[in-house]
């Protein structure tokens, strides 16, 4: 101890204690047991992030994951990561520790326990089994490379380390420890940085038409429109809340809402309550509907394909009274109700924002990492893992199979770079 610090030496440091910390950790210790693998977290207590996940039970992964489920970096390299540990391998890991995974709607694979904590606790069992180290209460102020290796600097203590590890997360959910800290880490090492903004997140809404519709869920077909881009339509439930939108459809096209921001262009949401269906395709049911009940009226009309007060709603804000009869309805109404069927705008003014992000877009490129090793191009030693890399992907369990995937990457290029440099 020299200056009140602990001074240590160890292989291998994992800045990061989350999904993709503690995976790079137990796969880099079962590759060299004779190692010394430590993980640096500031947090108290690790997995803060693993326990909120799924609503508390923790989406492990999905059945069926390909890099059609990211966005971000190259879908050829994030491919070729995934490849390398997949969603079966992932299932038989976690079988392997004692935890049994079952699947729920959309390939979403759970915990048997369908509890999170199960996770968390497996997970920081097998650590313990392979003798990681654990340090919490160990935030991380500097990462400096020397010949040595790397100098470390918490304010408990000064490491050197002949790897590094940045499995920081993005900054998404800070409360749990995401703070970005990770960005500028990277950074200080030679890293560039693909501007963030928060992904899987729900959205506010201007005016008062949502308002009274909180609480109610829906099957939708949301798109995205942004100047000089394609548009981005995604299907799913919607969920009305008091402050605008959310549910699995709104997470999945935050991100593009917000990187259309990003880059200046301008962007709209739409939604489309008749799934699929465009406009010839509405107008069919419509007048379908009409001559099978031509005695109904509006509200029951609309009552077929939406909940009752998002009908209401839908009329009112129309102006057309919910109690017309369906023999009056005339071909100006008629039009205005489909356009407002299939492309009802949402005034989107903003989301959430990170404290209720469920992942970060952007970060470290890519092309700056070795997809064959998640090494580090621009700083040797270093290597990087999880939401602190420009992927994110969509809700449903891939982006904790995407910290899965780059720590079993991870780990088996630190054990390559040690083997080249023992042959040295």
């Amino acid at each position: 101890m020299a200056g009140g610090k602990i001074q240590e030496l160890v292989d291998v440091a994992i800045v990061g204690g989350g999904a993709a910390g503690l995976v790079t950790a137990i796969f880099a210790a079962r590759r060299r047991p004779e190692w010394t693998v430590t993980i640096l977290d500031g947090a108290r207590h690790l997995g803060a992030k693993i326990l909120v996940a799924g609503g508390g039970r923790c989406n492990v992964t999905n059945r069926v994951v390909s890099a059609a489920d990211f966005h971000g970096g190259s879908p050829h390299v994030i491919k070729r990561i995934l490849a390398a540990f997949p969603a079966e391998q992932t299932a038989a890991f976690f079988r392997e520790i004692g935890v049994e995974l079952h699947e729920e709607e959309h390939g979403k694979l759970f915990p048997d326990t369908n509890r999170a904590r199960s996770v968390l606790d497996a997970l920081l069992s097998e650590a313990d089994r392979c003798g990681v180290h654990i340090r919490t209460d160990h935030r991380v102020l500097s990462i400096e490379r020397g010949e040595a290796g790397f100098r470390i600097e918490t304010p408990a203590a000064t490491l050197t380390a002949r790897h590094v590890v940045l499995a920081t997360g993005g900054r998404s959910l800070p409360k749990t420890g995401s703070d970005g800290l990770g960005y500028e880490l990277a950074r200080a090492l030679g890293h560039t940085l693909i501007p963030t903004t928060p992904a899987l997140v729900p959205l506010l809404l201007a005016g008062e038409f949502h308002a009274p519709l909180s609480g109610i869920s829906q099957d939708v077909e949301l798109t995205v429109s942004a100047t000089g881009t394609k548009p981005v339509r995604v299907r799913g439930a919607l969920l009305w809340t008091h402050f605008g939108i959310s549910g699995p459809a709104v997470l999945d096209v935050s991100r593009h809402w917000h990187r259309a921001r990003l880059e200046q262009r301008e962007v709209s949401v739409t939604v489309n309550f008749l799934p699929g269906d465009d406009f010839a395709a509405a107008e069919q049911r419509l007048l379908a509907a009409v001559w099978a009940q031509p005695r109904a009226v509006l509200r029951g009309l609309l009552a077929r394909w939406l909940p009752v007060r998002v009908a209401d709603a839908m009329a009112t804000a129309l102006g057309i009274t919910r109690m017309l009869p369906m023999a009056h309805l005339s071909k100006e109404i008629r039009r205005k109700l489909i356009h407002a069927l299939i492309a009802w705008p949402l005034p989107v003014i903003d989301s959430r924002g990170y404290s209720h992000a469920e992942a970060t877009a952007g970060g470290v490129p890519m092309n700056e990492i070795d997809p064959t090793t998640m090494a580090s191009r621009v700083c040797p030693g270093l290597f990087l893992a999880g939401e602190i890399l420009d992927v994110d992907g969509r809700i449903g369990g891939f982006n904790f199979q995407w910290a899965w995937s780059s720590g079993w990457v991870a780990a088996a290029g630190l054990a390559q770079r040690d083997d080249r440099e023992q042959a040295e």
